[in-house]
């Protein structure tokens, strides 16, 4: 399919698309007439890469972890274990800023925010 096709039926923009086929999210051949071919899978793999972003997976992630999904004998046991990695990482950035809030809340009104209550 070709890429005004893919990005109808993604609901993503043809930029978006050339941005992701540039950075290796998806690959398109090219015709001999130039344009872009998509296989049709790839409406399901751009589905996919959008609600990963809304869990809050970069690119770089959906990237690195893409092939291993795809390669995985079982597809929902692969995500659950991607999720709970994710968990974890989450967890650890949410203590990472508790502390950081913790130590901003010591130095509001010490008259100089950038030096600790002391």
């Amino acid at each position: 399919m070709r890429i005004g096709e893919l990005a109808a039926q993604s609901g993503m923009t043809k930029d978006t698309i050339r941005f992701y086929e540039k950075i290796g999210l998806v690959t398109g051949e090219r015709l001999a007439n130039g344009y872009r071919d998509f296989p049709p899978e790839t409406v399901t793999w751009l589905q996919y890469v959008r609600t990963a972003q809304t869990l809050g997976f970069s690119l770089a992630e959906i990237a690195r972890t893409g092939e291993e999904l795809r390669e995985a004998p079982n597809t929902a046991e692969a995500l659950s274990a991607l999720f709970e990695e994710k968990i974890k990482v989450i967890d650890a950035r949410m203590t990472q800023l508790a502390a950081l809030r913790a130590d901003l809340e010591a130095r509001v009104g010490t008259g100089c925010p950038l030096r600790a209550a002391g």
